[in-house]
Parts: structure tokens; C-alpha cells; sequence
């Protein structure tokens, strides 16, 4: 029985050692679409979520169902640059009035922070919103936004308000995992 631990541990070890991304991954599980051109990490114990009609695709915590991340793609008008389409503080607002909070929603998104990251070669927007519902719930949700082959990605994590000071960290880690190619 211990030489059979010992060989677990060993390998559990050769495997860390020699891919380092697995050990700073831990915790969480990587989804790849390959026919539209991203990626991302989403925690484990999340789960996809079949959706038509709206997200290209969607995760959400197993016990806390209403915590999801989601990945919009929608085409670029004239195959603009993230760029060209504004600042991270334009393009904040205009998603949040279009996406987060449209009118007649009964909902209203304050964007909190707004800033821009390379990575790769690419631009991402990373914007940070508070989110009220009309059911007086309130919604942290934290965006990262990217150009590429003249598609628009959008990849939102929407968390309670009353669990993000807890699990924050956890949701920018998993919002700068976002790659598109």
C-alpha cells in the first residue's frame, strides 16, 4: 500500500514539474474553442450550460446556479480594431447600456473600472461593472473584450455582489485567462 502512495505522489510531482501551467492552473479547467478562435479557465465544479439563441457558450457554479461566465461574439462593424471602436472607458459604457442594462430592463450597470491589458499581441478591455436587477439583486460582473478576424468577443463573468469580496480573485483570474487567436 505505501509503495503504491509513494507512486502517486511521484507522479503527481513529475507531472507538476514538468508542466508548470497544470500547477498554476490548479483549481480550475480549460475550455477551448477551436472553430471560433478562443480560450479561457473557468473554476472547477462549474458546468456548461446548453443556451440557443443568445451566449456562444455559458458555465455556471454547480451550487451557486446564478454565477456563470459567457462568451457573446458579434460581427465588428467595418472590421474596425478594439481600438478604433474607443477607449476603455466608451466601449464600457456602450456595452453596459447595450448588454448589462438595455433599456426597459428595469436593470442599471455603474462601470467601476475600465482599462486596457496586452497579451499575445492583442488588445483586451477588461471592464468592471455593478449591476442592480429589478429584484433589487445585486451583480458584480467583470468583462473582458476583444477584436479578432472582425469579430467583436465579449466574455463576462457575472458574480452575487454578496459573494464577490470572497471570490474576486478567483473571477479576475479567470476573466484574464480569456485568449482570443
Amino acid at each position: 500500500m505505501w509503495k503504491r502512495i509513494v507512486f502517486i505522489l511521484l507522479l503527481v510531482l513529475s507531472l507538476n514539474l514538468s508542466n508548470p501551467g497544470v500547477a498554476n492552473a490548479a483549481g480550475f479547467k480549460s475550455f477551448v474553442d477551436s472553430y471560433d478562435g478562443y480560450e479561457f479557465l473557468y473554476p472547477n465544479g462549474w458546468l456548461q450550460v446548453k443556451v440557443s439563441d443568445g451566449p456562444d457558450v455559458v458555465f455556471h457554479d454547480l451550487i451557486e446556479v446564478s454565477e456563470n461566465v459567457s462568451v457573446v461574439i458579434s460581427p465588428v462593424p467595418d472590421n474596425k480594431s478594439l481600438e478604433e471602436l474607443g477607449t476603455p472607458t466608451e466601449v464600457g459604457y456602450k456595452l453596459g447600456k447595450a448588454a448589462l442594462a438595455p433599456p426597459e430592463s428595469g436593470r442599471s450597470a455603474e462601470l467601476v473600472n475600465a482599462f486596457e491589458r496586452e497579451s499575445k499581441g492583442k488588445t483586451y478591455y477588461i471592464l468592471e461593472y455593478e449591476v442592480k436587477l429589478p429584484n433589487r439583486e445585486e451583480r458584480h460582473n467583470v468583462t473582458s473584450v476583444a477584436v479578432s478576424r472582425g469579430k467583436l468577443f465579449t466574455f463576462n463573468a457575472s458574480i452575487s455582489e454578496r459573494r464577490w469580496p470572497r471570490i474576486q480573485g478567483l473571477i479576475k483570474n479567470v476573466v484574464n485567462s480569456f485568449s482570443v487567436y
